[in-house]
């Protein structure tokens, strides 16, 4: 299978996991359109009811009310049963790093405020450490280029993310990210604990100690490896 189809196999063997009269968080990205798409079609088709969703986006959200699945925000709802969510690596220990969508922030509001977390991606998406792919981190604009001085001085290799037209980008809620270009990233919880500690910064994208669930696109089918945490 190629990468879409893989993309699609895993998104839809998670729906497995969403059970009737539940409160499911929808992550983002392109996994995860796959996940929402397949929700969509056995809640149309009544073979999943009384279920609403909480959006980490409002790509996400615009496809799940299209599909008419009930949404609420999430400071409308008391607990989330269960999100699903892609990564962008996830590492031998299932510790992860999102954001490579610039979502994190809402990602990880939603992710804490739920009882259990799937993440959906393909194989590629695997390594024994994480660092290879860029940690993003999202920061106010008042004050960034001293933080990126600070990542710079801590040889995190930072890089302001820009737009095609070389413009920052800006977040949900008008940050910006920069993302460390570190290679490897040996010991994810210090690097995390000093990130939460630097003033400025609003979300990081290492997501440790929190997902429950992950299913893996390989070329032979969807894997389920459960009961993580």
């Amino acid at each position: 299978m190629n990468q879409d189809e893989l993309k699609k196999a895993v998104g839809e063997r998670s729906v497995d996991f969403i059970k009737s009269n539940s409160v499911v968080g929808l992550g983002t990205g392109s996994t995860v359109y796959y996940m929402i798409e397949e929700l969509g079609r056995r809640y149309q088709a009544g073979e999943i009811n009384n279920i609403v969703g909480v959006s980490t986006s409002s790509r996400s959200q615009k496809q799940a009310e299209a599909l008419g699945i009930p949404m609420k925000e999430l400071n409308d709802v008391d607990h989330i049963d269960l999100t699903i969510d892609g990564a962008d690596q996830i590492d031998k220990n299932f510790q992860g790093i999102k954001g490579g969508g610039g979502a994190h922030l809402l990602e990880k509001m939603v992710a804490v405020n739920s009882n259990k977390v799937l993440w959906i991606v393909d194989q590629s998406k695997m390594a024994d450490q994480l660092g290879s792919f860029p940690l993003p981190i999202e920061v106010i604009p008042f004050g960034c280029q001293k933080i990126f001085d600070i990542l710079e001085k801590e040889n995190l290799k930072p890089k302001f993310r820009l737009d095609d037209q070389g413009n920052r980008v800006t977040t949900h809620n008008n940050n910006y990210i920069i993302d460390l270009h570190c290679g490897v990233i040996e010991h994810p919880h210090i690097l995390a604990d000093w990130l939460d500690h630097l003033v400025g910064i609003v979300a990081h994208g290492l997501f440790l100690d929190i997902v429950n669930t992950v299913v893996v696109g390989y070329d032979d089918g969807p894997k389920v490896i459960d009961n993580i945490r």
